[in-house]
């Protein structure tokens, strides 16, 4: 058997085969990676592909909300609304400047949702009323309550009923504010980046515009509304002091005051922009610090309620069950011997 194994190694036929074998292996081992591709090229064409896509459909998204916003802003005003808030002289009765001021931080620009806002102010209180009186008196609810409490109850729905409106819009006046809270400091860097470019400040403010919806469509449709007015108004400070009233933020107010000031003086735009950008960055990140650190106060109760419970009852429990085990042995010692 050594002999044959030893002739079949010295066989010259034996060796070339085996040495085009390793050659042959070599080749095809060498060859298909070159074939298959650099993976990472592959992968980066991927991530470019889907972040492309995402975009295109951000963009989409963004103009199909601008536009709807658009048409219920530009609609036509109810005959019946207009037609009860003037008779009634509702908005001398009414509004006041603040509650301007929060219409448009909230987004609703116009006369036709200040009309809304004044007729659901006027409708409601008779609805909320006529509700309870059908839940109290009609269907019997509270039955064990006197008279006077069940008119109380009456009184405080109507009530509720006409500070409703003012409830949600001062709901959705937060909420705005917060998402171009959030989304800000992205927006002054972008914008700072096309600033020192070379674009001009509307050219700025439509390309960010475009960037920022993803994060935040609110923000993004005050650049576009400012740029609009940047186009058409005969002063440019007032397209800026618009931007602050609508946002009703003291950052954004910072860096309109600088706009104007560059746009007064000549002074540039980019180094207050820098220090700005920087100064909101550093709010942003104070913020969540602050959030973190209440954290420990707040999860001091669950953990008594919820935690510490178990807690000892892990640890207690074996104790526990070891004491009451001796407790009966003894029991049955104690009721053997006798």
């Amino acid at each position: 058997m050594t002999d044959q194994v030893v002739k079949s190694l010295t066989d010259p036929s034996f060796l070339i085969a085996l040495l085009v074998a390793i050659a042959v292996f070599a080749t095809v081992f060498t060859v298909l990676p070159s074939l298959s591709g650099n993976p990472l090229k592959g992968r980066m064409k991927a991530v470019a592909l889907e972040r492309d896509e995402l975009r295109a459909k951000q963009r989409m998204r963004l103009a199909a909300e601008a536009d709807r916003r658009h048409k219920g802003l530009r609609e036509q005003q109810s005959i019946g609304m207009r037609n009860i808030v003037e008779r009634l002289d509702l908005r001398r009765a009414l509004v006041d400047e603040a509650t301007l001021n929060k219409l448009k931080i909230a987004g609703f620009r116009g006369q036709n949702p200040l009309t809304r806002f004044l007729f659901f102010r006027l409708v409601l209180p008779f609805v909320g009323l006529m509700l309870g009186i059908l839940y109290i008196f009609v269907l019997g609810a509270f039955p064990d309550k006197p008279f006077l409490m069940k008119v109380f109850i009456c009184i405080v729905l109507a009530y509720a009923g006409f500070y409703a409106p003012v409830l949600y819009v001062n709901n959705r006046a937060t909420k705005r504010k917060q998402s171009i809270q959030a989304a800000w400091p992205d927006a002054l860097d972008l914008l700072l980046i096309c600033v020192e470019s070379g674009m001009s400040v509307e050219s700025a403010l439509r390309k960010v515009a475009d960037e920022i919806g993803a994060q935040s469509v609110d923000l993004a449709e005050e650049f576009v509304l400012t740029n609009a007015e940047l186009s058409y108004l005969t002063e440019r400070r007032q397209a800026y002091e618009n931007l602050a009233g609508r946002t009703g933020l003291d950052s954004v107010k910072s860096i309109t005051q600088a706009l104007i000031q560059a746009e007064r003086y000549g002074t540039p735009v980019a180094h207050a922009l820098r220090v700005l950008a920087a100064e909101s960055r550093d709010m942003r990140m104070n913020a969540a610090e602050k959030k973190a650190a209440a954290l420990p106060p707040k999860l001091t109760v669950p953990m008594i309620l919820f935690f510490l419970p178990v807690l000892f009852a892990v640890i207690l429990g074996p104790a526990g069950m070891q004491i009451s085990e001796r407790g009966l042995m003894g029991d049955k010692q104690q009721s053997s011997s006798e």
